[in-house]
């Protein structure tokens, strides 16, 4: 079965402790946690505060996707708020390697994510030091968007070079994930699915989660 993160990005940031409720008592097992900075997208979201408050709610993973410049600044901060995972893009760090190999020495999996236009091929030699790759299916800044079919096939290679290698990475596959289309997304070899809108904009969060895990 799919790993399910609900990306709280589209909860009621009014209802953030009833909303971590339904979460620990639903079938998720992870909670996704965007953090946006309004410089590396368009968008700010919430940051340290939210996650240091969210984490006695719940013992579930709190993945914690930094969609901001420099992340590398802000990693120890991150752990200290109770982060598990903490990913960070490609695109915002200049020594991708270093950053995760200090992800790794303080505690949490590193994991790295890619936008819609990036290739997956860079990271292929790099694997070993990678817990988890997030695969954006939407432009990154805002919940909501349609998925972008695009990106299955560097799900689909990028599931190749994993199983080839032996390795454990996990693929998370982030934006416009419905109960529509999860199923052709881990058909495709996703291992993580992130859901804001499918989760939260439906009536029952909980069955939606349910069905998604399905998948």
């Amino acid at each position: 079965m799919a790993i399910i993160a609900p990306s709280l990005l589209s909860a009621d940031f009014l209802q953030l402790g009833e909303v971590s409720r339904m979460l620990d008592t639903s079938e998720a097992d992870w909670y996704h946690l965007d953090v946006m900075d309004g410089r590396f997208v368009p968008n700010i979201s919430f940051g340290l505060p939210v996650v240091q408050a969210l984490r006695p709610t719940t013992s579930k993973t709190f993945d914690v996707h930094l969609m901001i410049e420099e992340p590398e600044r802000y990693a120890e901060a991150f752990q200290h708020a109770g982060a598990n995972i903490l990913t960070v893009h490609v695109e915002a760090s200049c020594h991708l390697h270093r950053t995760l190999q200090l992800i790794r020495s303080l505690g949490m999996r590193p994991g790295v994510a890619v936008n819609p236009h990036t290739p997956v091929d860079p990271l292929f030699d790099w694997l070993v030091e990678i817990d988890l790759v997030c695969i954006m299916s939407v432009n990154p800044g805002f919940g909501g968007q349609r998925f972008i079919p695009q990106v299955l096939e560097k799900v689909k290679a990028l599931r190749r070079r994993i199983d080839d290698g032996g390795l454990s990475t996990l693929i998370e596959v982030d934006g416009g994930v419905t109960l529509k289309n999860a199923k052709q997304v881990v058909a495709a070899g996703a291992d993580v699915l992130v859901a804001g809108s499918s989760v939260f904009g439906h009536a029952d969060p909980a069955y939606a989660i349910r069905t998604l895990k399905s998948a």
